[in-house]
């Protein structure tokens, strides 16, 4: 994957507070379907509840702001996304929001844009104060995205991903399938609570795979508002393919596998490694978001 070198970067949609020390004592995750998403993914690590410290408590405390503000420092070019992580992360963001802009205005729709936040170790949302051991996540309570860019190493280390510039992408951009689903009021349809193969847990997650794999078909072709050319100049084979790998390293099966030595359907929050990687290649092969109705 490769940035156009001479494109503007637009560090206004990422909010850098690495660094920034959060007030308050226990983490707490909000209720509903911010505090289940966050809840399963902290279980992917094979942390419980009693790690992680969840509740529904009302100890929300903003995130300060970082002193360091390192991406408005350091990321300003597209060559600077082709040398480093978290500017990379900026460009997957800048491009994954274009692309959806540019779809819901297609749909006579409107899209409202959703900030990133790089974070380390704990941060505060409206959904109540996460850790790191959480993992990525949409809180829909403030509309943003929450990323440790340390998740990287766990999705190779510990899921078994063979890792690489898209795999990360794709972990973004499933995220902001998150967002549109909220924009479009599918989000909430896995508050019901229920696990299982068929459940709507595993069918939002499904769906976000595949508009992930969506944006991924239209990447090269989405244009940046800087230049008039697109953002991301090059996805290869071996790109899509980290994707899918990395799709398949949190499948549901793979992780119980891996943490707890069998596998137990009834209790998929995700959806198979099998899966997810046939939604998001769903996403990718089609490019079309009316493809991506996996709850029928």
């Amino acid at each position: 994957m490769q940035f156009d070198d001479d494109a503007d970067l637009d560090t206004s949609e990422v909010q850098d507070v690495r660094g920034s020390r959060i007030p308050g004592g226990r983490a707490t995750v909000g209720g509903g379907i911010a505090g289940l998403i966050a809840l399963l993914l902290g279980l992917f690590f094979g942390v419980g509840p009693d790690q992680l410290g969840l509740s529904s408590g009302d100890d929300q405390p903003e995130a300060a702001s970082s002193s360091l503000a390192q991406v408005q420092q350091t990321c300003k070019k597209g060559r600077d996304a082709n040398a480093q992580e978290d500017c990379r992360m900026v460009a997957v963001v800048n491009s994954v929001q274009a692309f959806w802009t540019q779809e819901f205005r297609r749909r006579a729709g409107t899209y409202t844009l959703s900030p990133t936040v790089f974070f380390g170790n704990r941060v505060g949302t409206a959904c109540g104060t996460a850790t790191s051991a959480v993992g990525p996540f949409y809180c829909p309570g403030d509309r943003k995205v929450y990323l440790d860019l340390d998740f990287f190493n766990d999705l190779r280390t510990k899921f078994g991903s063979s890792g690489g510039p898209f795999a990360q992408a794709y972990v973004v951009a499933h995220e902001y399938g998150h967002h549109v689903q909220d924009l479009m009021g599918t989000l909430g349809r896995s508050q019901d609570g229920l696990t299982g193969a068929g459940s709507n847990s595993v069918k939002v997650e499904l769906q976000a795979d595949c508009y992930a794999g969506v944006w991924a078909h239209h990447a090269t072709t989405t244009k940046d508002a800087s230049t008039g050319r697109p953002l991301i100049t090059s996805l290869t084979d071996a790109d899509i393919r980290d994707g899918l790998d990395a799709a398949a390293a949190v499948g549901d099966d793979r992780i119980q596998e891996t943490f707890q030595g069998r596998v137990t359907p009834e209790t998929w929050t995700h959806g198979s490694a099998e899966q997810r990687q046939q939604w998001f290649y769903e996403g990718y092969r089609t490019g079309d978001m009316a493809r991506c109705n996996t709850f029928r």
